[in-house]
């Protein structure tokens, strides 16, 4: 039995291991910057020796290397904006601006994927402005600005969602990755050079601290990214990204028991919040059944 379910408990441990992603930016004592520099080439060294034993480098060229680089520039962007708005509130908060990735793609396919535009979905997106009003409405200071900051990474999670689906057609998935994270890492190397911090200081931290960040860089980043690969296989598209809106609520589950943060945030959050995450699920929901049509139909055209 438990061999039957397997995929389906590695995907629920990838999700929790995300929604712990969260909680990582209020246990380890380095700034946000620090934090994604260290992830990002922890999960590029990681990739690129799957991908050297795999033997399956297919390097993004011309205009698609182009794209890709500008998306790792977002996908580093994205990282430090949810650790900052993390850092700047609470991991509860930072994570549920994050839920809100899913209504970007709404308006984003369109532009991107040239995908017809839906009402239905940009009504929901309505709906979540609503959630976040309730979560932000008696906040003052810090907060307001940390949920400004959080749904800018929400954003940019977006936006290289969407691109990333594009850009995956054509390159390896493995390979597109590696790229974009090097080029983070890159970026934000050049910017740690211009500020003179370019050192062995950005290595001083505590063991503990280390070993959270090995733990983010390979467990949360390159191991999860690989093995949804092969769940998304065998489980379906459908299955593991309705699975995936469950992470908001993971990670505020542990941060009601880690760090505490039931003491901090009202009830007004939570009523928000279960909004939020409600819609998030409905869109899934009503994605599933509108694809679910159209291949019924496709199927009687067919016949």
């Amino acid at each position: 039995m438990l061999k039957e379910y397997r995929h389906h408990l590695l995907l629920h441990l990838i999700i929790f291991m995300w929604g712990f992603t969260g909680i990582l930016g209020k246990i380890i004592h380095l700034d946000a910057l620090l934090i994604v520099w260290h992830r990002l080439w922890i999960a590029a060294v990681f990739l690129a020796l799957y991908i050297l034993y795999k033997k399956r480098w297919s390097a993004p060229k011309g205009k698609q290397l182009l794209l890709t680089i500008l998306v790792g520039l977002v996908v580093a962007t994205h990282w430090i904006t949810f650790y900052t708005a993390i850092q700047m509130s609470t991991a509860s908060l930072g994570i549920l601006c994050l839920s809100t990735t899913t209504l970007h793609v709404t308006w984003l396919e369109p532009l991107i994927m040239k995908r017809k535009f839906s009402w239905l979905e940009g009504f929901l997106g309505l709906i979540v402005i609503g959630g976040i009003y309730f979560v932000a409405h008696d906040f003052t200071g810090a907060e307001k600005t940390a949920v400004i900051v959080g749904l800018i990474s929400a954003l940019c999670a977006g936006i290289f969602s969407v691109a990333n689906g594009k850009l995956a057609q054509e390159t390896d998935t493995a390979s597109l990755s590696l790229t974009e994270l090097s080029t983070g890492f890159i970026a934000l190397s050049i910017y740690f050079f211009t500020k003179g911090k370019l050192d062995f200081n950005l290595f001083q931290m505590s063991a503990a601290d280390f070993y959270w960040l090995l733990f983010l860089g390979i467990l949360c980043t390159s191991f999860a990214f690989l093995a949804t690969i092969d769940i998304v296989k065998k489980l379906g598209a459908f299955t593991v990204s309705l699975s995936i809106n469950l992470e908001p609520i993971y990670t505020i589950i542990l941060a009601i028991f880690l760090l505490k943060e039931h003491k901090l945030l009202n009830s007004s959050f939570y009523w928000g919040a279960t909004l939020i995450i409600l819609v998030v699920l409905a869109n899934g929901i009503i994605k599933h059944r509108q694809k679910q049509n159209a291949i019924t139909k496709h199927g009687n055209a067919i016949q």
